[in-house]
């Protein structure tokens, strides 16, 4: 009995990838922060997207409501408002920008009145 091995789609110069995703630097951020809020007692839970147009990462209170936030990686966007957005939980965009670590700045801070506190 012979086994087929099937090698993992390469990208070829010119294509549009087939679907976009987090580099390993940015999900590190992106889970260091997820940790110090569930840590602080504010999430509890998340998920993770990965589509043909964005990668995203949704932050639950508790698993069964709307995300507390999103965080939207949409490299479409890159040339025109950034291709990080910070999305509320009623689905207002709170922060738009190039770099990762200053969308996040506003969770950031409020993890540091929850600790303050």
């Amino acid at each position: 009995m012979s086994a087929s091995v099937h090698p993992f789609p390469a990208r070829r110069p010119g294509h549009k990838p087939t679907q976009v995703g987090f580099e390993r630097k940015e999900l590190t951020r992106i889970l260091d922060l997820y940790g110090r809020m569930v840590a602080a007692g504010k999430w509890r839970d998340y998920a993770i997207s990965f589509d043909k147009d964005a990668a995203i990462f949704a932050a639950f209170r508790r698993a069964a409501e709307r995300p507390e936030y999103r965080i939207e990686k949409r490299p479409a966007l890159h040339g025109k408002q950034g291709m990080w957005a910070l999305v509320g939980e009623q689905g207002m965009v709170l922060k738009r920008g190039a770099e990762l670590g200053p969308v996040l700045a506003p969770v950031e801070r409020k993890l540091m009145k929850v600790v303050g506190d």
